[in-house]
């Protein structure tokens, strides 16, 4: 998978620590930092494509990305995705309610 990206996240040089919250109620201050970065799609996917059991990527945190799977799975079985999690309109299907901004 291409990694490009991480090099134009706005958590670049950041202390990673922020991204490993003890709770997924302390985890507002790196949502922060992923609600501005220009590669906030492209993190929150390599973390769903590689599983990542830890912190936040992309926006969501480890329970926000097992939803958004989980909501994946029934659209894609439903006919409504393909396996990327993308629609129809090949936009992705991100669970708004899962992603907190």
């Amino acid at each position: 998978m291409d990694r490009d990206w991480v090099h134009r996240s706005a958590c670049k040089g950041l202390d990673p620590i922020i991204f490993y919250p003890a709770t997924d109620e302390e985890a507002d201050e790196a949502k922060a930092v992923c609600a501005e970065c220009p590669v906030q799609g492209e993190c929150l996917e390599h973390a769903i494509g590689h599983r990542e059991h830890n912190g936040v990527w992309g926006g969501a945190t480890e329970r926000e990305r097992q939803r958004i799977i989980r909501r994946r799975r029934r659209l894609r079985a439903m006919g409504g995705t393909d396996a990327t999690g993308r629609g129809d309109d090949g936009a992705p299907v991100i669970a708004s309610s899962a992603v907190g901004r």
